[in-house]
């Protein structure tokens, strides 16, 4: 399935009711991303329209990585919209920037209404 790379920190947003708890979450993650990202039917699923908002609520926060002109951003990719497909985004943050980043993105989440889960650690976020 999904595999992350060395010295990343690795979250999942993506739009629904929030799983009951972290075993309930880590299987919906799994379903999701089997659905959305790793696929091989060639089916294109452009980021809904509430995935586009949470990036572009990150990127005011920190610059997509190939904007970065200051090594600021702690996005592993990029364009960070490249890493949604249909209802779910799955995005790496750099291990160095993980904590701070990760802990904004959780939050916004939960302000937009969204799912997070800490692919790294197998948890709900917040």
């Amino acid at each position: 399935m999904w595999q992350s790379p060395a010295m990343t920190y690795d979250l999942a947003v993506w739009e629904g009711v929030r799983p009951s708890d972290d075993a309930a979450a880590g299987r919906l993650f799994s379903e999701l991303y089997c659905r959305y990202i790793d696929i091989d039917t060639g089916v294109d699923h452009p980021p809904t329209e509430r995935m586009a908002a949470y990036v572009a609520a990150l990127l005011q926060r920190w610059p997509d990585m190939d904007e970065d002109e200051d090594d600021s951003s702690p996005w592993c990719s990029g364009r960070l919209i490249d890493e949604a497909s249909g209802p779910l985004i799955y995005f790496a943050l750099r291990w160095s920037m993980a904590e701070e980043a990760s802990a904004y993105a959780a939050q916004l989440a939960a302000s937009m209404g969204l799912v997070c889960f800490d692919v790294s650690g197998d948890r709900l976020r917040p």
